[in-house]
This record gives structure tokens, sequence and C-alpha cells, in this order.
């Protein structure tokens, strides 16, 4: 009888695939790959991010877990170039190897991004992004300080637009390398000098776009320090709008372009124009309801005062006071009279032998009591002239007369109504003049309305 041959190992599907998983894991520890990502898919439950990473002749599935891509400093995209560093494992439900990702960054750049994201902590932790250390804008510089390139096209769109909005503005070109070795240092050293020679009142420091390595001298601490120090309004104007730079953080205005910025440092001369002629105008409006609301008090006080009977104001002020001395007067005299006729009684009365001594002192004291009377009375006579003459000359300083004399004249309706507007006549009208000193019979010849104002 032949004997069976040895039974043979039989292996499960998911034996032979955590075989392979372990055997991969041990022969490919983490490591770096770069290809372009493809296919990428986020889940909203689980938060995982699943891609594929390929070149020209190879693909590679990968996935990232939710904690790990949650510190990624970009969005992932299909098409874009990333280095991924990670290690092999097998999906084992379906016995696909993949690559389980721990980091990944934008390939060629990554380097700059790490260095861009660790400056900027250092930087922001050291307060020189602080919003509080903006400086305002000069309001009307006289002139604008560019750190540029003199060459190309950031240049030209700045004069071109300041030049545009307001033509007399000075401009100091400060040319500098805004790429490559060394540009950090130029543009650094040129804001330094314009703070110390102090010659502008706005600087706009800037270049048109490019790629992260074209604009990477606008990341170097150097320029962002400058920035940050100058005592000079800075604008930063790096690149397109999407570019966002350290220089943009640090200074006290980003701009989206060049062209912008020039904007955003001078005001639009036909704009102020139209604001001046607008408040002019505003100013004119108040000026004359001003002189409009004093016309019209002074017509009040006309009308209540009666100025053409200025005289007999005065003269029934000053009868009041006459009438107040006489009265005075009288009650002086009255007493002077009633003290002497008690004194007469007494004597007659008593028939005392030192009577006329005693009568000649009370006399003399008569006498001075009278004195001091009379300089009483002068005094308020005196004080209630001095306020009947500033009455007076309230009066006339209100007094149209004195416009009059100047060569002005009234010109009046036969019914005696004062004459506003030339608007009210009509040709033929008989009218009467009043001059300073005078009166004449007129009748019009032509009528010429004016403004509101007058001419």
């Amino acid at each position: 009888m032949a004997l069976l041959p040895e039974q043979e190992k039989i292996l499960t599907v998911s034996a032979l695939t955590a075989l392979i998983k372990d055997r991969l894991t041990e022969a490919f520890p983490a490591l770096w790959v770069r290809g372009e990502l493809s296919g990428v898919k986020r889940y909203g439950a689980s938060g995982h991010l699943y891609f594929s990473i390929k070149d020209a002749d190879a693909l590679i599935d990968a996935v990232m877990w939710k904690g790990k891509n949650a510190r990624l400093t970009f969005e992932p995209a299909d098409g874009m170039e990333v280095e991924a560093f990670g290690g092999i494992g097998v999906y084992e439900p379906r016995g696909r190897y993949q690559l389980i990702v721990e980091e990944m960054r934008p390939a060629g750049v990554g380097a700059l991004l790490l260095a861009f994201e660790e400056l900027k902590r250092r930087l922001q932790a050291e307060g020189l992004f602080d919003p509080v250390r903006r400086k305002p804008l000069a309001r009307y510089p006289a002139r604008i300080g560019l750190v540029t390139s003199p060459v190309g096209a950031a240049v030209r769109d700045m004069v071109k637009v300041l030049r545009a909005r307001w033509p007399s503005i000075g401009i100091v070109l400060a040319p500098v390398r805004v790429q490559g070795a060394g540009a950090a240092e130029e543009i650094a050293a040129a804001i330094e000098r314009f703070n110390r020679h102090g010659a502008v009142d706005t600087l706009i420091v800037g270049r048109g776009g490019g790629s992260l390595e074209d604009l990477w001298a606008f990341n170097e601490e150097p320029v962002v320090r400058a920035i940050a120090t100058s005592r000079i309004p800075v604008i930063s104007a790096v690149g397109h709008e999407v570019d966002v730079t350290l220089a943009d953080l640090a200074a006290d205005l980003r701009a989206a372009t060049p062209s912008n910025a020039a904007e955003l440092a001078v005001r639009d001369r036909a704009e102020v124009t139209r604001r001046v002629r607008e408040l002019a105008e505003r100013a004119g409006r108040a000026a004359r309801l001003a002189v409009e609301v004093r016309r019209r008090r002074l017509g009040g006080l006309t009308a209540q005062y009666g100025f053409r009977r200025q005289q007999d104001v005065l003269g029934m002020v000053q009868q009041r006071v006459d009438d107040l001395v006489e009265r005075l007067r009288a009650a002086i005299h009255g007493r002077a009279r009633a003290a002497r006729e008690w004194l007469a009684d007494i004597q007659a009365r008593y028939g005392l032998r030192e009577w006329p001594r005693t009568l000649a002192a009370r006399r003399d004291q008569l006498a001075a009591a009278r004195e001091r009377l009379d300089a009483v009375v002068v005094q308020a006579v005196l004080a209630r002239r001095t306020r009947l003459n500033g009455y007076d000359d309230r009066l006339r300083a209100l007094s149209p007369r004195l416009v009059l004399e100047r060569g002005y004249c009234l010109a009046r309706r036969p019914d005696g109504t004062l004459l506003r507007s030339a608007a009210t006549l009509a040709v033929g009208d008989p009218i009467r003049v009043e001059f300073a000193r005078g009166e004449a019979d007129a009748r019009v010849e032509a009528v010429r309305p004016g403004g509101n104002d007058g001419p």
C-alpha cells in the first residue's frame, strides 16, 4: 500500500494578508514619498483623508487619519505635487497595500513653508503683528517713498496711479532688488534710510506677483522688523490679493496690489475738489441764513422802537428823568419848610434864650445835609443820564439812519410800506425814495429782480 504524501500547509486569506502586512511593515519603515495627489476625498463622518500618490509610471493608495491631517497648513487637492512621510500598511479587507501618511507638505516649497510658519509664530509672539501698533496714514501726504525694483510693471503702475490721483505728489524711489540673495537686506536698508532722513510721509514697500520663492524676500526677518519699527507709516503691496507675506502682517496697511497701494496712499484730487466745493456751498448757505436771521431781527427792532421817531423816544426818557428830579427837589424843599415851621413853633412855645444859638447850629446842620443831599441828587442824575446816553448809543447803532448816512436809501410805496424786493414792483409804479436828508418821489422805469440776498 502506497503512503500518502505529507499534507501541505494551507493558509487562510486573512493569515496570508496578515503575513504580507508584517513583511511589508518590517521591510519598509517610515519614509518620504514624492508624487502628485489624485482622488482626494475627505470623509465628513470620520474626518479621515483618502487619496492616491502617483507619478508617470505608478500609483499608490494613501490614507491620512483625522488627527494627523488636522495639522496640515494647506488644503490638499488633485494635481498638487506633495511630499508625504509615512509607513507601508495593508488594508486587509481588500488585500491592498497603502501608505499611511504621518506628515505632508507641498513639494519643493515645503521647507519654505515650514520656515514661514516658524518665523511667523516667533514674530507674532513678540507682538510685531499686533494691530494696536499700526500707525494711521498721512491724510494729505506731500511725498511718497517707494521701496521696489526700478524696473517692471509694479513701479510704473504705482507712479501712474499716484500722478493721476494727485498730480503734485512728490515721489522718491529707493531702487532695490526684490528677489534673490541679498534682496531682503536691500529692502530693509532702504526702509531704514527713509526713516533716518524723514523726507516722505508714507512708504509703499512691494513688488508684483510671483511664486512663493519669488516673494520670499518679503518673508525674511530683516524686512519684517524694518517695517514693524518704521516711524513712517508703511503700506505693503506684495504680489496679488491672494499672496500674503509676513511683510503684509507687519505693515500699517496691506494693499491687494501695487496699484491699490497707490490708491490708498493719496486721495483723489477730483473728489477732494468736489468735497471742498460742497463744503463751500454749505458755508455760503449758512452765511446767507445767518444774514437773513439778523435782518429779520433788525426789522423786528425797527418795528418795535419806531426808529423814525427816535428823538421822541429819547425825549420821553429825558422828560421822565426831569420829572423825577423835580419831584425830588420838591420833596427836599417840603422837608426843609416843615423843619423851619417846627423850629418856629418850638421857639414860640418855649421862648428859650439859647434858642438862637441852637437854631443857628441846626441851620448849619440843615445846610450841610442839603449839600450832601444835593450831591446825592447830582450823582443820581448823572447816573441816569449816563444810562440814558447808553440807550441813545444803542438806539443809534441800530438805526437805519446811519446806513442812510453812508449813501444808501429806502424805497417805499406811496402809503409808506417799505419795499424789500424789486420783484414786487411793476413798470410805472410810483415810489417814494427816502435819503439821509429828505425824500423824493419817483416812478419805476424798469424792474430787474436779483437773487435772494441781492447782488
